[in-house]
């Protein structure tokens, strides 16, 4: 396995090359963690559906339809804060020690905490950002006044070309959004909790990863992108499975990234 060389101080992360195998053998081992201690979803991921759908109900009783899936949609730009707790129990799950829902809470102990706390408010910077710019696509494409109603909408969105404007700058806007947050994101903070690393030193490897990976890694932000569209299809309660699910298997990507 090829590992590409770093500079001090990321010389001592060393950052490997995977392949697309590599992404479900991290599934498969998310798997077995989110098998071993299921129970960790009663605090992770019903909270995250209920505020999902509490958004949602806000954007949709402001009448800002075209708000919902952006207020949805962005959960993914802060997909790695909220399995923060989830890398501690595959953390703990590798070291051989007994888990359960409580281990989450270990990483207010961790001692790379400030970093982890500078990490979350970037993720959450991204994700207000991005509801700007989503906002600002709908005043550009379809102007202050919208459709009353939801039906009205949707016939507006795929029936008429500023509609379709709005789907095509929306989704260029949503996946520029979604490949910085994998490349700075998706290693960072399973980095701080493992190594003690600094918040700089933490989101330059992440890059540094991401770059010597781009298409495996792309190819892994369609799986959770995936995973998480269809987990909101059911209402949010999928999410309490997928969530878990791919919080895991990014734990075990990162090890085989970073050894």
């Amino acid at each position: 396995m090829a590992i590409t060389q770093t500079a001090n101080p990321l010389a001592a992360y060393g950052v490997h090359r995977i392949g697309l195998s590599d992404l479900s053998a991290a599934l498969r081992a998310g798997w077995r963690d989110f098998m071993a201690a299921p129970t960790q979803i009663l605090f992770l991921c019903v909270l995250y559906p209920v505020l999902g759908l509490v958004f949602a109900r806000a954007a949709s009783a402001a009448n800002v339809w075209a708000l919902v899936w952006p207020l949805l949609s962005g959960f993914v730009l802060v997909g790695p804060l909220a399995a923060l707790g989830l890398y501690e129990i595959s953390r703990r799950r590798e070291q051989g020690l007994e888990v359960s829902w409580r281990d989450c809470f270990r990483v207010l102990r961790s001692p790379a905490l400030g970093s982890i706390i500078g990490m979350g408010l970037l993720m959450l910077a991204i994700y207000l950002a991005w509801l700007v710019t989503a906002q600002g696509v709908l005043l550009l494409t379809l102007g202050a006044h919208l459709p009353e109603g939801f039906g009205a909408f949707l016939a507006t969105v795929f029936e008429t070309e500023r509609g379709l404007m709005l789907l095509l700058l929306g989704n260029v806007a949503g996946f520029c959004f979604a490949v910085l947050v994998l490349a700075v994101g998706s290693f960072s903070l399973p980095m701080m909790l493992d190594r003690n690393a600094s918040m700089g030193e933490a989101i330059a490897a992440s890059w540094q990863a991401f770059n010597a990976n781009r298409v495996v890694m792309l190819a892994w932000g369609l799986v959770v992108a995936t995973g998480l569209f269809f987990g909101m299809l059911t209402l949010m309660v999928g999410l309490a499975v997928t969530l878990p699910l791919l919080g895991h298997a990014t734990w075990h990507l990162y090890r085989r990234v970073f050894g």
